[in-house]
């Protein structure tokens, strides 16, 4: 008679079936979003309070958001869709100006 240590539960991780089961989330990822969010909260209240929180000061912000922008400029495709984008709202932007004008000066003509 063979016995199982595990009493009928099983590796989640393993499909006795065949089929594809994705791995059951244990811990931290099984609660959901408002119990981590709190159990989070509570780690950096206590890590402030025993005063070795980090915190940014203005000068490491900005270094931060240089470094972030070199990033983000090193993908030159994303910079010319970006630049595409802004020349395109512009160009599109004027057009609407020039219509606007041009309207207000027709029915001027009709009046006059």
């Amino acid at each position: 008679m063979a016995t199982t240590k595990d009493n009928g539960k099983g590796n989640a991780q393993k499909g006795g079936t065949g089929s594809t089961q994705a791995p059951v989330k244990r811990g931290f990822a099984a609660m959901d979003q408002n119990q981590q969010r709190e159990i989070a909260s509570k780690g950096g209240q206590a890590a402030h309070q025993k005063g070795t929180a980090h915190e940014f000061d203005s000068e490491e912000a900005r270094r931060a958001g240089q470094k972030g922008g070199e990033a983000v400029s090193r993908n030159r495709a994303h910079m010319a869709d970006i630049g595409r984008k802004g020349g395109e709202s512009r160009q599109s932007a004027q057009r609407a100006a020039a219509a606007a004008k041009n309207a207000g000066n027709r029915q001027g003509e009709k009046n006059g």
